[in-house]
């Protein structure tokens, strides 16, 4: 009995819920924080320590996942974030954004859904210039980090990673994303699938794992800047991580499916009264696939991708010279 009180007491805790609002209002921000933290501490880490795999192979997987943590981190401050604020600025003023018949036919979860997706899109949209970036900015890492012969790399100026938008332009973003919410496929689509809003995170954070591996490993075998004798092994890592990130992620979501669902229904039960009950739920289903697939990709794959993917390449290139 003790132990559920301090459950629910942290349940109703107003730090807890105002942390689940913001993970609700900036999910892409959130995920893209967590995967720069955990890409360029706990995934180095977990692949320095592989054992029986090449120096160099290990070099370039760490490498890649730096690179990927800061491009990612980088895009979505400068893309996704002013995305975020002009939702907000709907959320806060609907009247003025959005049609009566939207405002009429959309309910709070269904309303949530789309913008869920939107926000959640903008990662997906941006997955290929993520992909071409990351794997430019490989060689420059493996020079600064393991001192490796340096690239030629034409200089570029620096993104902004926090940019302030305001004024007339965060009223034209508002005004852009309020017509995608307005359309009358959008509110049909988010009102036919509004009871699916628990696994549209999980969908798209996967589809958008698929295209940047598939952008990277196209990128990679076409860079003159990696070394022809370990591209393969570092293509080779990026495939077998996210399939089995990917794989893992839904299996487990489905082992953990009815405790998660019974632990939603008893955190609405616990906040009915609550105005952003819509905004803590959204939150929540941003974190669960965003811990499930972390828990996977940064804490438990590293070291068998890495020493699978070099395994591949010695097994092909043996069979190639045959």
């Amino acid at each position: 009995m003790r132990v559920s009180n301090i459950t629910n007491n942290i349940l109703k805790n107003r730090y807890f819920l105002k942390t689940l609002e913001k993970i609700s209002e900036h999910g892409t921000s959130f995920s893209a924080g967590a995967a720069l933290l955990l890409s360029t501490t706990l995934r180095p880490f977990a692949i320095n320590s592989t054992p029986d795999v090449e120096k160099e192979n290990k070099q370039y997987a760490i490498s890649n996942s730096i690179c990927s943590g800061l491009i990612k981190f980088g895009i979505v401050e400068s893309v996704a974030l002013p995305v975020e604020l002009a939702i907000k600025k709907i959320d806060k003023n609907p009247q003025i954004f959005l049609k009566p018949e939207t405002i009429r036919d959309l309910s709070p979860r269904a309303y949530k859904m789309i913008t869920q997706m939107l926000k959640l899109s903008v990662g997906f949209l941006t997955a290929i210039p993520k992909s071409v970036m990351t794997v430019a900015l490989i060689p420059i890492i493996m020079d600064k980090l393991f001192k490796t012969s340096k690239p030629e790399i034409k200089s570029s100026k620096n993104i902004n990673s926090n940019p302030s938008f305001t004024g007339k332009f965060d009223n034209l973003l508002s005004r852009g994303v309020s017509k995608v919410i307005n359309n009358e496929w959008v509110r049909k689509f988010a009102i036919k699938y509004e009871q699916k809003d628990r696994d549209i995170a999980m969908h798209i954070t996967a589809a958008t794992d698929v295209l940047l591996t598939g952008a990277a490993a196209y990128r990679t075998n076409k860079s003159n800047d990696i070394k022809e004798n370990r591209k393969k092994a570092l293509i080779y890592n990026n495939v077998i991580a996210t399939g089995i990130t990917i794989g893992g992620g839904y299996t487990l979501d489905r082992v953990v499916k009815n405790k998660t669902d019974k632990f939603v229904n008893h955190f609405k039960h616990l906040n009915a009264k609550d105005s952003h009950l819509s905004k803590y739920v959204e939150g929540i289903n941003i974190l669960r696939p965003a811990l499930i697939f972390a828990f996977i990709y940064y804490g438990v794959l590293p070291m068998f991708s890495t020493y699978m993917a070099e395994r591949i390449d010695k097994y092909v290139n043996s069979h190639i010279e045959k």
